[in-house]
């Protein structure tokens, strides 16, 4: 019975996972479950253990402890099924210099054991999809980053994954391309592909994620949609003042969550009215009123031990 006979429940399931490293501990104890058919996002700085569990998804590293199901199936026991079921967008691109756009897709269709008519014919859609049809004979050095990018997403693709895992996809990319690449993800999501990425990115995790969770020193911070997040630890509205230096934080109603990273004051607020009359108080300073975002959470649990 092939993976996608037996898929049910979740896409991927961890519970109590861990690995670790001689003396260091890079995933701890983390659980967490992807539905079919979403967007789901792990957000954290370099270092806080996205990579580590992505490998540990995609059966290229073993697990130290917990349990780990991908597609339904075991990732100890099923690593074979479980890498037929998923496409892969590594950190870095590894595409095939010596070989043109097309030919690196039909390459690494053999992978998977795709007939060559079927590789041909998914390999064609793909180009267009991704919007390289222009450049399917190119070799891979005439390509931009951006291109490349789109290119790897292709690849990922041509075996028709259950799952799209993607590693930080758009890091190093100019914002236009970025918003290009975005689309493109949004497209797959509308159509009923599970995605799942890691980013450093916070605009990208709140613009593309269902659901997501923070991770930091290999924990689970937080977990749930961007908007509930945001107004559970950002509330709606934040209020910046910069360039304090030394200068205490004014004096703020119960309802205001007051803080200072560096020379910068941060209040928090659930309407911009509570926020308004502060700004009197930084006449001198430079300020902004707006709405409260995915960074002012990632910022707020990650500067502040035990927030969670």
């Amino acid at each position: 019975m092939s993976a996608r006979e037996k898929a049910s429940g979740f896409a991927v399931e961890a519970k109590d996972l861990i690995k670790e490293y001689d003396d260091l501990i890079a995933v701890n104890r983390v659980s967490f479950t992807v539905r079919y058919g979403e967007a789901f996002g792990m957000l954290g700085p370099n270092g806080a253990g996205k990579s580590t569990i992505m490998r540990m998804i995609i059966c290229r590293s073993p697990l130290t402890g917990g349990a780990l199901d991908v597609v339904g199936l075991d990732v100890t026991s099923h690593p074979r099924e479980i890498k037929e079921s998923v496409g892969v967008v590594p950190q870095e691109n590894n595409l095939d210099p010596d070989l043109t756009v097309r030919d690196n897709l039909l390459v690494y269709s053999r992978y998977f054991r795709i007939p060559r008519s079927v590789a041909e014919e998914r390999a064609d859609e793909l180009i267009e999809f991704v919007d390289l049809g222009d450049k399917r004979d190119s070799r891979i050095e005439t390509l931009s980053g951006g291109m490349k990018r789109r290119l790897m997403i292709a690849r990922a693709l041509i075996n028709n994954p259950m799952i799209l895992i993607l590693d930080e996809p758009t890091t190093g990319l100019d914002p236009h391309v970025r918003l290009a690449i975005w689309d493109k993800l949004r497209q797959l999501r509308d159509q009923g592909l599970t995605i799942l990425l890691s980013t450093h990115y916070m605009d990208e995790a709140e613009k593309l994620c269902d659901r997501l969770v923070i991770i930091d020193k290999g924990k689970i911070l937080v977990s749930g949609t961007p908007r509930e997040l945001i107004e559970r630890y950002a509330m709606h509205f934040a209020l910046e003042a910069r360039g304090c230096n030394g200068s205490p934080l004014k004096s703020t109603l119960p309802q205001i969550i007051a803080e200072r990273r560096g020379s910068t004051h941060f209040y928090f607020a659930p309407t911009a009215e509570l926020l308004a009359p502060l700004m009197s108080e930084y006449e001198d300073y430079e300020t902004y009123l707006r709405p409260s975002n995915l960074e002012d959470v990632f910022l707020r649990l990650t500067d502040q031990e035990g927030l969670a």
